[in-house]
């Protein structure tokens, strides 16, 4: 592989996170192509200094070292090894850095079949929301053989802050991305919840806000959320549909290690409900209108109550 290919960055899936991955490794000087079946994503990109492809084998052909900002893992695949052909345009001495949220066993069964090309993968689900992918402040989840770190380092470290090497094994990865998804579910619903509740007892949400981001109730995702509700702006930056998926892996590991997750269980069913309702393609936030809707309570900025 050539150096200006083996230095030569390509991104898959230019949304919140990986838009702003993408950008922040632009900004620290990066080359960085990407690609996105959203022409929307792709001009803003480019827009903002970056190249881009039509289809993820065209950054094989260029990039030496590809992340992958998808939903899913059957995604992940298709880009791979099925529509995208990624991998075949990639070739052996490539590097795939998976940022997808997945069960341990399929980040495994990817590398292995990766590793069968000549390609290593490295495991690195990420934390952090938009505005800190933005800023190139994006919590990396890392694992993966070292010699394949080394020499993703410089475009991790881009958009990194920080970096969080959990071991050298691909699932490890994933591992420890299960038991954050399980805590970040939950609090965004206990959130909610409890905003929810102080509405009904005719507290003014603003002060909810104010008195919890203040005391020992916060959590990043109360912080995070709540203003989304306060302003009545429900544009998925996440939406509730990602935690449908989410609290379902995480449920399914429980279920495969024989550990019981009510917490997490009772956090998928508000999802679930919120997705039911219509609410699916909505901010994460917006599993706030099930309990609307349950007790006919008017949110912040909301004109849209239902009787």
């Amino acid at each position: 592989m050539n150096a200006n290919k083996a230095e030569s960055v390509g991104i898959i899936g230019l949304g919140a996170i990986g838009g702003g991955v993408a950008r922040s490794m632009l900004a620290a000087g990066v080359d960085v192509t990407g690609c996105d079946i959203s022409a929307e994503a792709v001009a803003a990109f480019t827009e903002a200094g970056g190249k881009a492809v039509d289809a993820p084998a065209g950054l094989g052909e260029t990039c030496g070292i590809v992340f992958l900002f998808v939903v899913n893992a059957v995604q992940a695949r298709d880009v791979l090894f099925g529509s995208g052909k990624l991998a075949e345009a990639l070739g052996k001495g490539g590097v795939v850095v998976s940022c997808v949220t997945m069960a341990p066993e399929e980040a495994i069964s990817l590398g292995d079949d990766l590793a069968r090309q000549g390609i290593a993968m490295l495991d690195a689900p990420t934390s952090g929301g938009a505005a800190n992918a933005l800023a190139g402040r994006t919590k990396f989840m890392l694992s993966g053989a070292p010699d394949a770190v080394a020499r993703a380092r410089f475009a991790i470290d881009a958009a990194a802050e920080p970096v969080y090497e959990i071991g050298d094994a691909v699932g490890q990865g994933s591992t420890i991305k299960v038991v954050h998804q399980l805590l970040t579910g939950v609090h965004i619903t206990t959130a909610m919840e409890a905003v929810a509740l102080g509405i009904r007892l005719g507290l003014d949400p603003n002060r909810i806000y104010e008195v919890v981001k203040g005391c020992a109730g916060n959590s990043w995702m109360f912080e995070n959320r709540v203003p989304h509700v306060l302003s009545g702006d429900y544009t998925p930056l996440s939406a509730v549909e990602i935690f449908v998926k989410d609290l379902g892996l995480v449920l399914e590991t429980g279920k495969q290690a024989r550990f019981p997750l009510p917490l997490a269980a009772a956090a998928h069913q508000q999802f679930l409900a919120a997705a039911a309702a219509g609410y699916g393609r909505e901010d994460d936030a917006a599993v706030i209108k099930v309990y609307r809707d349950l007790a006919g309570l008017q949110l912040p900025a909301d004109t849209s109550k239902k009787d």
